[in-house]
């Protein structure tokens, strides 16, 4: 009994650990904005569309930051933005951007 709930006390902590907080994203997610908040902003170079991130799935851009920080994803700027990011940092400014949808519903 004891493992058990052992067990559970840490899977709840776990989920605690990794639920994001927008209003600490919104303070780590300012240079994001920078180029992913402009309305049809064009990458110079290479030339794409940058999309924007507001409304987006928090899982979804979680997974993306991470794999832009172990490098499954490539792209320099991303690379290094993501690779300075804890998880935590990570769940927090997906809870932020996320929010944008939430606001609009």
């Amino acid at each position: 009994m004891k493992i058990i709930s052992l067990l559970a006390l840490m899977l709840l902590s776990f989920q605690i650990a990794a639920a994001g907080n927008a209003e600490t994203g919104k303070k780590i997610a300012y240079t994001c904005s920078g180029c992913h908040g402009i309305p049809f902003y064009q990458n110079s170079y290479p030339s794409y569309h940058v999309p924007r991130l507001g409304g987006q799935n928090e899982a979804y851009l979680v997974a993306a930051l991470k794999a832009y920080r172990s490098g499954e994803r490539s792209h320099p700027t991303m690379q290094a933005q993501a690779g300075s990011l804890s998880d935590q940092d990570m769940a927090d400014i997906a809870a932020f951007f996320a929010s944008y949808k939430k606001a609009k519903e």
